[in-house]
């Protein structure tokens, strides 16, 4: 699942694109000190950054030069309420991909972002395939056996989850926690009915039922 790194210390704008972005089927972690910023964005573990400029404890041009002395490639889009072209010129000069002026709207942000992944994805694999079944992970499109199948954010997140890890027994606990960002919940069947929606989809063979475990992509 691709993870966006949102580095804001305004609680409420960090809360707003938090939620848009879930709903869009990202999965999404927030710093609110630039400290913080640079040492998630250098784990790994990160596809793209949109990074404030006014944090606190380290600006968001000292934590984009940091993080372009270790990742040339990592997308960086700069947020900043600031106007002056000087400003814009400085975050470029500095390696960002993008730069958006606050206010925006979200609609702007993600055309944005998209723009950005889908550029990275160009140079990278960005497909997942196991035997007649692909996703493409950066535009979101899913293909069995040649024809284009839709998907809901969730069910491309739960799919994905399975390419990853095709043979591997995935829990129920481990798929609600990557997919949904939620702790288990014994009572909770939402695993289960997403699994039925991908076998509707993706034939019922592929998804085996381990009993009293959880499921495996055969």
């Amino acid at each position: 699942m691709t993870v966006i790194l949102i580095a804001e210390d305004e609680a409420q704008i960090a809360a707003f694109v938090r939620r848009g972005l879930e709903h869009a089927g990202y999965q999404t972690v927030v710093a609110e000190d630039g400290g913080d910023a640079l040492r998630i964005a250098l784990t790994g573990d990160v596809d793209l950054v949109l990074l404030d400029v006014g944090l606190p404890t380290m600006d968001g041009f000292e934590v984009l030069r940091r993080i372009r002395e270790e990742d040339a490639a990592l997308p960086v889009v700069m947020l900043t309420a600031r106007t002056s072209t000087r400003d814009t010129v400085e975050g470029l000069d500095a390696g960002a991909s993008d730069y958006i002026r606050k206010p925006f709207t979200f609609e702007e942000l993600l055309a944005r972002v998209r723009s950005r992944l889908r550029e990275t994805a160009r140079g990278s694999a960005g497909v997942l395939t196991r035997d007649d079944v692909s996703l493409d992970i950066r535009s979101r499109l899913a293909v069995v056996a040649g024809r284009e199948v839709e998907l809901s954010a969730r069910e491309f997140a739960l799919a994905e989850e399975f390419l990853r890890h095709p043979g591997e027994v995935l829990s129920r606990e481990r798929l609600l926690s990557r997919v949904w960002g939620l702790d288990f919940d014994p009572g909770s069947n939402v695993v289960d009915v997403y699994v039925r929606y991908l076998r509707t989809k993706f034939g019922h063979e592929r998804i085996a039922t381990v009993r009293g475990v959880g499921y495996r992509w055969e």
